[in-house]
């Protein structure tokens, strides 16, 4: 089992994770509306 300090610094790294794929999923939808309007 970790311990405590472990899984403060996991918490840490999955949240760090998390805003990485909330921010890339964002950036990658607005590139690909500016693509599709740019070949229509």
């Amino acid at each position: 089992m970790a311990s405590g300090n472990d899984m403060k610094m996991a918490e840490e790294t999955y949240s760090g994770f998390i805003g990485l794929v909330k921010w890339g999923t964002i950036l990658t939808a607005v590139v690909a509306v500016i693509v599709v309007l740019l070949i229509a």
